[in-house]
């Protein structure tokens, strides 16, 4: 297990950029098992989630070439389908839960797929329901394993359907449209996800040559195709990292630039650092974050405490609340966090009171925040990240602090964040890697 050493306190200055964004780089990865032709990924994050999802790509025998550092080509022509009922596929794509996104694919352009049940991030319950039903819709039948915790698809020929979801999930949507663009006949999903990432994918699939209307919005047509074809696609910069380095920047009281942000893509993001009295300036692509000495949460207008909630696109994404609240201790004023989507990703805060950080959980799913300003620093502490995004707010909390910390369990961050010790290092930052 590796650690992190951080002496905080010190101040960061200059420009850093964002990497490739994780989440829409799962999706992309999975969406190249639609052709047997190449398709070419640019802006890919050198990150464990991804790392791993490339190399079960590679075990599947898909032809992957490096090019260059953030560019990748995969063609998938020769898929090795019996490598899915082995057990070191289980035993890896069951550590990884981006790997659940490789069952749409398979399944429209194949017939079959299996899949274990996904690890990832210790954060409550993640149910994978909107992902089996949707495909269910299609044509394809579920068979579970019980012995070996592996779930079985099969469908003679997937056919479009009408279907209303009852979440809006991400990579529910993601997986669905990714076998809905080889069914038979019109697929029309409604309650669909509309991020900008899944956007992405729609794009990408569109230039392979899907006929998938309405992107941007929650209701989502998809016109079935014999085939795709290869095609080239961007990866947007990391709207998570992004928020992860205005929230760091307030919280050390640096001046940073941040650079080629995707700023178009980024949503309620700045607004809602705004709210928590961050100054966070637009300068074309750029984001600019000056030195604070202090920051003041805002409050409703009748005066009410300020609650920060996620919500699904266009609102708060809930990968993002870690960060808001561990940035939040050192505000002037108080805020109530809301994280409606997962019941675990509080917990962590019990280490920032370890810190001096004055927060009541109030339960699984809201914590309040009584942010003490300047006037009491966080102390330095000894952590173990549970979750990715916990684990970057443990090391914004430590980063800020007094003293030296330690963070246990690593391996976390590295999952969704690329280098991220060598990275603040070159701004300032004193980070260790043991």
């Amino acid at each position: 297990m590796s650690s992190f050493v951080i002496e905080g306190g010190y101040k960061l200055a200059g420009e850093i950029v964002p990497q490739g964004a994780k989440n829409e780089a799962l999706q992309i990865i999975c969406a190249v098992l639609l052709t047997p032709e190449k398709v070419t990924v640019h802006n890919v994050p050198d990150i464990l989630d991804v790392n791993n999802l490339i190399q079960l790509l590679r075990d599947m025998q898909v032809k992957v070439e490096h090019p260059a550092a953030d560019v990748y080509t995969f063609q998938a022509d020769a898929i090795d389908l019996d490598y899915l009922y082995t057990e070191e596929f289980v035993r890896k794509s069951a550590s990884l839960r981006g790997s659940v996104m490789i069952v749409g694919p398979l399944v429209g352009r194949f017939g079959k797929a299996s899949i274990p049940k996904p690890g990832g991030d210790k954060i409550g319950r993640r149910r994978l329901d909107t992902h089996f039903v949707g495909i269910q819709k299609l044509g394809a039948c579920f068979h579970y394993d019980e012995d070996h915790q592996l779930y079985e698809v099969e469908a003679k020929k997937l056919k479009g359907t009408y279907m209303l979801l009852d979440e809006a999930s991400v990579t529910g949507t993601a997986n669905i449209v990714m076998a809905a663009v080889l069914a038979e006949g019109t697929t029309t999903i409604y309650n669909a996800a509309c991020e900008p990432y899944l956007q992405q994918l729609c794009a990408l699939l569109n230039r392979m040559g899907a006929r998938i209307s309405g992107v941007g919005s929650n209701l989502l047509t998809i016109e079935g195709v014999e085939s795709l074809g290869g095609a080239t696609h961007t990866i947007l910069p990391d709207m998570i990292e992004v928020g992860s380095f205005i929230g760091m920047a307030a919280m050390t009281g640096s001046d940073i630039l941040i650079k080629n942000t995707g700023y178009e893509h980024l949503g309620i993001i700045p607004d809602s650092f705004r709210r928590l009295g961050i100054t966070v300036e637009q300068i074309g692509d750029d984001i600019h974050v000056p030195s604070h000495d202090s920051y003041q949460i805002d409050t409703f207008i009748d005066g009410s405490i300020m609650t920060i909630a996620d919500a699904p696109w266009p609102g708060l994404t809930p990968d993002l609340l870690s960060v808001f609240l561990v940035v939040a201790t050192q505000a002037v004023g108080s805020v109530l966090i809301h994280q409606k989507m997962f019941e675990s990703r509080l917990f962590f805060v019990d280490k920032l009171i370890d810190m001096g950080a004055q927060i009541i959980l109030c339960d699984p799913h809201r914590a309040t925040v009584i942010g003490l300003g300047n006037r009491y620093r966080l102390r330095g502490s000894t952590m173990v990240s549970p979750d990715i995004r916990a684990g970057i707010a443990m090391l914004i909390a430590a980063l800020s602090a007094e003293g030296t910390s330690r963070i246990d369990n690593i391996d976390q961050i590295d999952r969704g964040y690329q280098n991220i010790d060598k990275r603040l290092n070159n701004i300032g930052a004193r980070i260790t890697r043991l």
